[in-house]
């Protein structure tokens, strides 16, 4: 009975589990896929608008930087167009000017324009004489208008605009002609049509194709897409039926322009990657279900046999405790009762201690590292104070106990062992300011950190032993300038400070030993070495964060602070 029972509520509640699971994964699994696809299309619609942003720029720098300012009578505008294509033509094909009538008035980098071509009846041309106030966005077309003596045609993308030209001080209309090279749309979207059935085209608002990755076969009739209706959707996610297909569509409106992208996701690709993890589902599902009856089966077997002895066994276990654990049932089972809570409340018990034993023990020994400061910086601080003093450079005086006071200020905290980090960048200052003065400047400090982690938390007097150690090796042997460079930033979800300097370096035997056994510390100055910063970052915030040291000789030195990201640390104080 045992065994039958266990093994069809085990069954059911699995099947029950594994129904529940697959339809909350399927269903899960389609959102993602939507999710995905429009976060995609709006980070392809960035890089189109910023794509088109260019291109305003170019048009805006040819108008009011070349050609408002020159007068067509008195001199060409040739080199400054040309300078202009120079700097930007990687993405672009050609800039032109034109009449209203359509003559050729500037052109680079080709300006023999062909006879037989007639630029007033072409789009662009027409559409910015229609309305010379606005930009205008061609389709994609072959632009041949020059004669290009490779024979070469690219596709392009045009912008027109309408421009006032002067000549002998007559102002009369013109069209501005910038053309992008077609590639840089291309490449765009190629990025995100590989390797997967859904895909992502680009229409205008009237519903023709600017690039689809199937775009000759379009082109020729071999295949057909929805863009006439797509062009019509508002941006967001849509369902539809074309030819006979099922099909999600996420549509997203180019600034600018009225162009649409639009991400196709077919049906097929969802059945797609459901199919292949039902095989995985139906396989786990059934191993379970054999597993769990093989282990009814056996635990059935044994479960009166077992009971008995475990009563034996912990009768020597049996203590009174207050009753938090439930009894009952037959005399065996009471007397488990009994047991098991005794043991709970030992362990609990045990446990406290433990833990208290663990954060006691974590707590002295992180006072123990902090609290390593060798008076020795404060004595020749305060001598250095003392001969300003006797030498009358009050100033300078006042500074140092200043910065010695800030010094102290932040190294204190109040008892507290957690600051943020920009505290730590000051503490860092006053301390450099201190030795720059000691040291009569012989280096320079200088410090970088990023405002967006300034808050964040640290272990402090963790930066000032870095820079002592690079002042004392790497600056106080040094020929010449120092340079030390502190700076912070974020990366991968991590904190980071490098102290960077051009001191003498160390070679690659001393630098595996820094971390480990402390050989090659110094014995001076503060007290706090490499290790003992490393260890207190280990210890308070784990052992995948510490220091990273690496050095060259006769090129310098950097050391690396590796911190998690951290707003709220609870700690005694």
């Amino acid at each position: 009975m045992i065994a039958v029972s266990f093994t069809l509520i085990s069954v059911i509640g699995m099947l029950a589990l594994g129904i529940m699971l697959y339809a909350t994964y399927t269903r899960t699994a389609e959102e993602l896929t939507i999710e995905d696809n429009s976060q995609l299309v709006a980070q392809v619609e960035l890089n189109l608008t910023n794509y088109l942003r260019n291109m305003m720029r170019i048009s805006d720098s040819a108008y009011y930087s070349v050609i408002k300012n020159s007068d067509f009578a008195e001199t060409t505008v040739d080199k400054e167009l040309t300078l202009l294509y120079e700097a930007n033509k990687d993405n672009l094909v050609s800039i032109a000017c034109f009449t209203e009538e359509g003559a050729l008035m500037a052109a680079t980098p080709v300006n023999t324009r062909k006879p037989e071509t007639d630029v007033t009846k072409q789009e662009w041309f027409v559409r910015a004489q229609k309305t010379p106030e606005n930009l205008h966005f061609s389709s994609s077309h072959v632009q041949d208008i020059f004669t290009d003596s490779n024979d070469r045609y690219y596709w392009v993308l045009s912008l027109s605009r309408g421009v006032e030209l002067s000549t002998n001080g007559v102002i009369s209309k013109g069209i501005l002609l910038v053309d992008m090279n077609f590639s840089g749309i291309r490449q765009l979207f190629k990025k995100v049509n590989s390797g997967d059935i859904s895909y992502m085209y680009l229409v205008d608002g009237n519903g023709e194709i600017i690039y689809h990755p199937r775009q000759n076969l379009i082109y020729s009739h071999l295949y057909q897409e929805n863009n006439l209706v797509a062009a019509g959707y508002d941006d967001g996610v849509h369902e539809e039926t074309f030819l006979e297909e099922n099909r999600t569509v996420v549509v997203k409106t180019v600034g600018y322009t009225g162009w649409k992208i639009v991400s196709v996701i077919p049906e097929e690709t969802m059945h797609q990657k459901w199919n292949q993890n039902n095989v995985i589902w139906m396989t786990v599902l059934s191993i379970s279900i054999l597993l769990l009856i093989f282990v009814n089966q056996y635990l059935s077997a044994k479960i009166v046999q077992p009971l008995r002895k475990l009563e034996d066994s912990v009768k020597q276990l049996e203590l009174e405790y207050p009753e938090k654990i439930y009894v009952g049932g037959s005399e065996e089972i009471q007397h488990l009762g009994y047991t098991i809570r005794s043991m709970v409340e030992q362990m609990r018990k045990l446990m406290d201690d433990i833990v208290k034993q663990q954060e006691e023990k974590r707590k002295n020994e992180l006072d123990a590292l902090q609290s390593q400061i060798n008076p020795h910086f404060l004595y020749n601080t305060l001598d250095s104070i003392i001969w300003m003093v006797e030498s009358e450079r009050y100033e300078e005086a006042i500074d140092m106990v200043t910065a010695l006071a800030n010094l102290f200020r932040i190294s204190l905290s109040k008892g507290k062992t957690i600051i943020t980090i920009k505290e730590e960048f000051n503490h860092a200052m006053n301390y450099s300011n201190i030795q720059k003065v000691r040291f009569k400047n012989k280096f320079d400090v200088t410090f970088m950190l990023d405002e967006k982690i300034e808050q964040y938390l640290t272990i402090k007097l963790i930066i000032q032993p870095l820079l002592e150690n690079a002042i004392y090796y790497g600056m106080e042997a040094l020929d010449g300038e120092g340079e030390i460079l502190v700076q912070g930033y974020e990366r991968d979800g991590d904190l980071y400070i490098d102290v960077i300097d051009n001191g003498i370096g160390m070679p690659a035997e001393t630098v595996e030993h820094l971390l480990t056994d402390g050989k090659y510390e110094r014995k001076r100055g503060s007290g706090i070495g490499l290790k003992n910063v490393d260890q207190r970052i280990k210890l308070y915030f784990g052992q995948n964060y510490g220091l990273e040291i690496k050095s060259e000789p006769d090129v310098g030195t950097r050391v690396r602070i590796h911190l998690p990201k951290k707003l709220e640390v609870e700690e005694d104080e």
